[in-house]
């Protein structure tokens, strides 16, 4: 091979290292902004969903489901169950009886809390939280030690998520920031789908693990709620999360 041509292919190579370099890191964190829902959406993702609770008050799945934003729309909706041992959100009923008629995948979670019987938590939520086909698995949300050493705070999540998966024969997702995840469960529960709190403008979360979810923003505006709303994406398409339905 000729210089001249040795040359032309380095400067080709190096020029496609570029370009690639610049769509991984630079022109996929460039978030699209949607007015209707009020806030940036990372670029490249298609299945968009929100998580409510009580703060959330009354809700209008009506017209939560029917809205839209340049072709956007919502594909799920995950709302809170139970926390501890001993309470049940006071929307739930509401919030899981609309939505079993509306065309969104509905899912439920649990707030944990470490320093009670990670057994008794998943018992509890069994009893108030009736899931059926085309529900999401079980979702434990795990944001606080509750004054518990890590050892102690995974043995009972551990525990939790073995009472569950033992009732629905699916696993359980977890819940959890990346900083916490990282620092504090370390590698134990990497098996078990991750769901990603992170409202960094990046464009994807920063976490070594793979991810199923990721919840990106906490100010979303969706017609029927009235408060602010977290929002979430899915790492992949529709069938991605419907695969992982009971």
């Amino acid at each position: 091979m000729s210089l001249n041509k040795r040359i032309g292919l380095g400067f080709f190579l190096l020029l496609m290292v570029g370009l690639y370099i610049a769509d991984r890191f630079y022109f996929a964190k460039k978030p699209i902004i949607y007015a209707n829902f009020g806030i940036s959406i990372p670029a490249g993702y298609t299945t968009h969903g929100i998580d409510v609770s009580r703060y959330q008050k009354d809700i209008d799945w009506d017209l939560v489901s029917k809205m839209t934003d340049q072709g956007q729309h919502l594909s799920f909706a995950i709302v809170k169950g139970t926390e501890g041992t001993n309470l049940v959100d006071n929307c739930f009923s509401c919030n899981w009886k609309a939505l079993q008629t509306k065309p969104l995948i509905r899912g439920a979670y649990l707030y944990f809390h470490a320093n009670k019987s990670g057994k008794s938590q998943a018992e509890y939520f069994i009893s108030k939280v009736k899931l059926e086909e085309g529900d999401l698995p079980p979702i434990v949300d795990i944001e606080e030690r509750f004054g518990m050493p890590d050892v102690k705070l995974r043995n009972a999540l551990q525990e939790c998520l073995n009472t569950l998966e033992k009732k629905y024969k699916h696993k359980p997702l977890i819940y959890s920031n990346v900083d916490f995840y990282e620092k504090r469960l370390g590698t134990q529960f990497d098996e078990y789908p991750y769901w990603a709190a992170h409202y960094e403008q990046v464009s994807e979360p920063r976490i070594q693990r793979n991810w199923l979810m990721w919840q990106h923003n906490c100010k979303g505006h969706v017609n029927g709620i009235a408060a602010d709303v977290d929002f979430n994406v899915v790492n992949g398409s529709l069938f991605t999360l419907s695969d992982l339905c009971l």
